[in-house]
C-alpha cells in the first residue's frame, strides 16, 4: 500500500499529530511524507491544486492528515477533487485487502462506528490516536510547492482565540490539567489555571464544562473533543463519563481528584485523591511551586 502523510507545522516545528501519522504510515506500507510549501499561511486552493496533481501522477492508495482545522479542510477537499473515499475524525485504522477499516465516533460521541473504507481514500485522524515513541525525530519530507495560479481567495484578517499563543496546544501537551463540573462554576477555574501554570501544563475540560459555556470548545477532551496522550493527566472534579475517558485513557499517568469515592475516574487512574478539590488543589499547587523553586 502506498501511503502519504501530509504534515503541517506549528510554532515549534512539525505538529505532534504529523509525527504520529508519519510513524503510523511506516507500519502500513510504502510511506511518503509530504509538506505543502510556498504559502505564507494555509490557503486551500493552491495547496489542493498542487496535491491533486501530484496524486494523479503518483497514485497513492491512502492519504493521512491530522484532524486539525487545516487537515480537515485539506483532506475533504483533496478527496472531493480526486473523487476518493473520505472518513473524518478517525481514532484507529488498520489495512485490509483493498480497503482500510477505521473507527470513528458518531452522534455526538454516543456511538463508535467501524467503517470499511475502499481505497484510494483520504482519512483525517485525531491527534493522540496513535502513540509516539520517545525521542521521535522529524521524518524525511518531500516538499510540494503550492500552485499559486490556483489561488482565487484574498486573505482579510486573522483573529486568534483568547488563549491562542499563551499555552501549549492541548493535543501536543505532555502535561494536562483538566477540570470538570466539580468546580461548580467558571469563577473557580482559577484553581485549574493556577495548577497548570505551576506545572507548565495545558488546560483541558470535560464536555459538561464546555456545554455550560465555562470554557471554550477547543479545550474539550473526549470523544467529541480532543484525544490526548500526555505523560501526565490530572483530572479535577471530573466524574469520568465514558465519552471523556475515551479521549484520555492512553495518558501515561492519570491523577484524579474527586470528593466522590465512587467516581468512574478512579477506575482508570494511577493515583486517586478523595478530597474536596477546593482545599486540595491550592495546597497541591503551593507544594508544586515550592518544589520548582527549590529545584
Amino acid at each position: 500500500m502506498r501511503v502519504w502523510t501530509i504534515v503541517e507545522r506549528g510554532r515549534g516545528g512539525l505538529r505532534r499529530v504529523s509525527l504520529e501519522l508519519a510513524a503510523k504510515a511506516k507500519g502500513l506500507g510504502e510511506a511518503r511524507i509530504l509538506e505543502v510549501t510556498g504559502l505564507e499561511r494555509y490557503s486551500p486552493l493552491p495547496a489542493i491544486a498542487a496535491l491533486a496533481e501530484r496524486a494523479e501522477r503518483d497514485g497513492p492508495d491512502l492519504v493521512l492528515v491530522g484532524a486539525t482545522p487545516m487537515g480537515r479542510d485539506l483532506g475533504a477537499r483533496l478527496a472531493a477533487r480526486r473523487r476518493w473515499a473520505y472518513a473524518s475524525e478517525c481514532t484507529d485504522l488498520r489495512a485490509e485487502e483493498g480497503a482500510v477499516v477505521v473507527t470513528r465516533s458518531m452522534y455526538a460521541g454516543k456511538v463508535r462506528a467501524t467503517l470499511r473504507v475502499p481505497l484510494p481514500a483520504v482519512l483525517s485522524v485525531r491527534p493522540g490516536a496513535f502513540p509516539l515513541a520517545e525521542g521521535a525525530t522529524d521524518p524525511e519530507i518531500e516538499r510540494v510547492g503550492a500552485d499559486a495560479r490556483a489561488d482565487r481567495l484574498t486573505f482579510q484578517r486573522f483573529e486568534p482565540t483568547e488563549t491562542a499563543g499563551t499555552r501549549i496546544p492541548l493535543a501536543e501537551a505532555r502535561v494536562i490539567v483538566s477540570g470538570g463540573r466539580g468546580l461548580r462554576g467558571p469563577e473557580n477555574w482559577h484553581l485549574v489555571e493556577g495548577l497548570a501554570d505551576a506545572l507548565g501544563a495545558a488546560i483541558g475540560a470535560s464536555r459538561a464544562v464546555t456545554d455550560a459555556g465555562w470554557r471554550p470548545n477547543e479545550e474539550q477532551v473526549g470523544q467529541t473533543g480532543k484525544t490526548v496522550t500526555p505523560d501526565l493527566y490530572i483530572a479535577l472534579g471530573i466524574s469520568g463519563a465514558i465519552q471523556h475517558l475515551a479521549g484520555m485513557t492512553s495518558s501515561k499517568v492519570i491523577v484524579a481528584v474527586n470528593k466522590d469515592p465512587e467516581a468512574d475516574m478512579f477506575k482508570v487512574c494511577d493515583y486517586g485523591v478523595v478530597a474536596d478539590l477546593f482545599e486540595f488543589v491550592p495546597a497541591f499547587t503551593e507544594e508544586v511551586q515550592k518544589a520548582k523553586a527549590g529545584a
